[in-house]
């Protein structure tokens, strides 16, 4: 049985609904953006720091850059390592879902594990986010979908040396407009218990 799950997502591709229903099917725990909170606890970095520096890559260091900077960890590294040692942690305690954070690059050594990315095609994801974000346009819709999963992508390739969505850092590639987010939690659930 696997006992830590790991699932990555394109924006607005249902992967966080996805993984709270694996969780509360096996009765695992959950963990999604609340790491960013217990990454704080564990480290000397503030909350607002935190969320602002969340899935960013750092900025190329300029001329303007001070000496004692460049020495100095950036903020967003830091935000990383804490991260990161907060995911093994719970890692390490298995029966868990984790959505997000490159957790799948952070735990592939661990034997236990099911490594899964969810995506979707973009008008069922550009409806899903409609509900979501009502006051927004398609327009404006599409264009925060592109660009937090061009975020990502960069986060995932900048700290982790893979690439986001790409089968071989994965087990298994759901398609949740074509087989439905019931089918998706059905399929991981199965896998899981194997």
């Amino acid at each position: 049985m696997k006992k830590i799950i790991t699932i990555s997502r394109e924006f607005g591709a249902y992967g966080g609904t996805i993984g709270l229903a694996v969780a509360e099917r096996l009765g695992y725990e959950f963990y999604n953006k609340e790491i960013i909170l217990r990454a704080a606890q564990h480290s000397n970095i503030d909350v607002e720091s935190l969320q602002k520096w969340d899935e960013k890559v750092p900025m190329n260091f300029g001329f303007a850059q001070s000496l004692f900077d460049f020495y100095n960890k950036p903020l967003n590294e830091k935000l990383f390592s804490a991260q990161k040692k907060v995911i093994r942690d719970i890692g390490e305690k298995g029966r868990c879902v984790i959505v997000g954070r490159n957790a799948n690059a952070i735990l592939r050594e661990y034997d236990n594990a099911l490594h899964v990315f969810v995506h979707a095609e973009p008008y069922f994801r550009m409806m899903h986010l409609k509900e979501k974000m009502p006051d927004s346009s398609e327009t404006k819709i599409v264009e925060r979908m592109r660009a937090v999963d061009k975020t990502r992508r960069k986060y995932c390739s900048y700290y982790t040396n893979t690439e986001f969505g790409v089968a071989d850092f994965y087990d298994i590639c759901l398609c949740s407009s074509t087989l439905g987010v019931d089918t998706c939690v059905d399929i991981i659930c199965e896998l899981a218990e194997k």
